[in-house]
This record gives structure tokens, sequence and C-alpha cells, in this order.
């Protein structure tokens, strides 16, 4: 039984995928090819499903890249997302193309009419509708009323939205509430949860480059998650979007809600240290990123950190000078030479997952 009690939300589909408290936390990311560009985005899309992304979002600009939903879909696995600002006729498009999901912040989109026939069609396709709030387009009724964009502003936005959509009679929605800093969504997240069941995606909003943003968003997501708040995620990072997915399952894996792929344990390095542990152990992550079964795998330095110290891997190399020792659940099996090591170690982790 998990640690962490996950708040009860209702369900929602986004293609055949289900989010819902009842269901795994759904792994997304967002292209950054031009959407129009169907050759580019299919690539990238597959490039995320090889890594465990589950739900995919494509920017939505223009009518070109709208026209090209239906093309990607075609050549994809996973359920598409159309995200869609300021023109509500694209977001109709969209529909109309396929997509699985319409994103939207109703504060950008405009008069309510828009908002309500993009619901509309939605209802009439079936699909679902993904409402996000940001701190950089809240209602300016409602900067007035808190003087900036505090959570409580956030919060109260995401709740008039699904009132107004409620009324429509439309509740195949999910709700994301993001600012670009850890405490304000945090707590809009927080309020907002306390008063529905609509299940919440969420994450830090322009997090930042690789490091800054792997942390902002690591603490961020991991104090919702700990909170039992989230029922999708996706990672925001300036850098290709395969790394937002490994980070996602990452954070997940941490905190015991979910296992997927290898994880790589490594010794920080110090004296003792008589091989490149550094490169090899980001060898060994790119080499095995293919493995989706929860697997331990250790890349150490010396004998000290070798079996003793990583004896709960399933499988690892330790470098002992002019030679390594293979391990696998901490008992020494073979002596290798340094330029058969990693093969040799890639080789048993693709056999231990074909065994699972």
């Amino acid at each position: 039984m998990s640690w962490i009690e996950r708040r009860r939300t209702r369900t929602v589909w986004v293609g055949r995928v289900p989010i819902g408290s009842s269901h795994p936390i759904v792994v997304q990311s967002m292209t950054n090819t031009f959407t129009e560009d169907v050759p580019a985005t299919v690539a990238q899309i597959k490039e995320l499903e090889r890594v465990g992304c589950e739900v995919v979002r494509v920017a939505v600009p223009s009518v070109e890249a709208a026209r090209a939903i239906s093309k990607i879909k075609e050549q994809i696995s996973i359920p598409l997302i159309a995200d869609i600002h300021f023109d509500h006729r694209l977001a109709l498009l969209s529909i109309e193309e396929g997509a699985d999901c319409i994103r939207i912040n109703p504060g950008n989109i405009g008069a309510e009419w828009k908002v309500k026939e993009i619901v509309n069609l939605a209802k009439e396709r079936g699909i679902s509708i993904r409402v996000g709030v940001n701190a950089g387009s809240i209602p300016s009724e409602l900067i007035n009323k808190y003087g900036s964009p505090k959570p409580e502003a956030l919060a109260e936005a995401a709740l008039s939205y699904s009132k107004l959509l409620e009324d429509w009679g439309f509740t195949n929605v999910k709700f994301s509430l993001k600012g670009s800093d850890v405490k304000t969504t945090v707590l809009a997240n927080k309020i907002f949860a306390s008063q529905t069941d609509y299940p919440i995606h969420i994450g830090i909003t322009e997090a930042g480059t690789f490091i800054s943003g792997a942390v902002k968003s690591s603490v961020g997501v991991g104090i919702l998650l700990y909170e039992g708040i989230g029922d999708t995620l996706r990672i925001s990072l300036t850098t290709h979007p395969k790394e937002e997915v490994k980070i996602a399952y990452k954070i997940l894996s941490a905190l015991e809600l979910r296992k997927r792929g290898v994880e790589v344990i490594s010794c920080p390095t110090c004296g003792r240290c008589l091989v490149d542990v550094e490169g090899l152990a980001k060898e060994v992550e790119e080499r095995l990123e293919h493995i989706d079964k929860p697997l331990k795998v250790a890349v150490m330095g010396c004998a000290v950190n070798g079996p003793g110290e990583a004896r709960f891997a399933d499988v690892g190399i330790a470098g002992a000078g002019n030679y390594f020792i293979l391990f696998v659940k901490g008992k020494v099996v073979e002596k290798l030479r340094p330029e058969e090591a990693l093969n040799r170690l890639v080789e048993e982790v693709e056999r231990l997952a074909e065994e699972r």
C-alpha cells in the first residue's frame, strides 16, 4: 500500500487514457516542433513514446497547425491534445481534425460565447477539455481584487470556470493551475483541490533550463504529489521534451507512486575512483532508456562502492583498477575487461527485463 493517499477525483478520459485518482498518474509532455511540420512532429512524438510519454500536447497557433492534427494522429500511438490560445476557431478546427482533448485558458480566449462554442463541440464529439489557469493570464477583475496573481486569484479563476462549464452541462474536464514559482503553484492547487473533485494536471510553468527547471519542478510537483494532489503531470523544461518525461518518472518513482524503467545508482566519486563513473553512468542511462521494466542498475567506481553499498541493485558493475566486476543482487558473478563492461551490463539488464 502506498504511503501517500491520493485525493479522490472523478475520472476524465483523454482518448483511451483515464485520468483520475483511481488510475495511475499520467505522464505527459509537449512537442517543441512546428506542428504543421508533420514528419518532424511525428518523429519527436515517437521519441517521447519510447521513453514512456502517455499523452502528448502540440501547439496550435495557426490553421496549418490545426489541420496537421489528423495527419499526426494517424502515425502515433498516444492521445493528442491541441494547445489553444486566443483564437477559439483553432480549437473548433482541432476538434474537427480529431484532437483527443483541447487545452484552453478561458482567460485569453475572450468572449464567453467563444468558450461555449468550444465546449458544445467537445461535448458533441465526446472529448475532454483541460482548462489551464496561468498566473500570467488571470482575469483583470481578480487581479484588481487580489492586487497580484496570488494563489487565491488562480484558485478563484479555476473555480469560476468550473461553475461556468457545469452551467453548460459539461463536466468532462480537468484543470491546471500554474505559476512560475513553487509557492504560488502549490498553494493555488491546494485551495482548488479542497473545493472540487475534478482531476488536476500539475507542473511548474516556465520552470527554466534543465538543472534549475528540474529542481524547481521536483520541489513543486513533489510537494503536491505528497499531499495527494495530481492526476497527470508535465515537467516543463527548456530542453528536449523527452527529458521532461524521464524526470517525471524519476519523481514518481522517488515517491513510490509509479515505477518505470531503469533507475541508475552511481557513486558520487572520490579519490578511490579509478574509472570515469560520470561518463559511464550517463552512457548506461542512454543505452537503457528503452527499458520500461522497473530495474535498479548500479555503476560504481571502486570495489568499496561495488556490491557492498549497491547490494540492493538488480545488476551493476564496479571499476577496480584495470578490470570491472559484474554483480547481480549484490553477488559477484563475473570479472570483465574495461572494454567489455558496458556491453555486458546492458546485456544483463536486457535479459532481466525480458524475464520480467
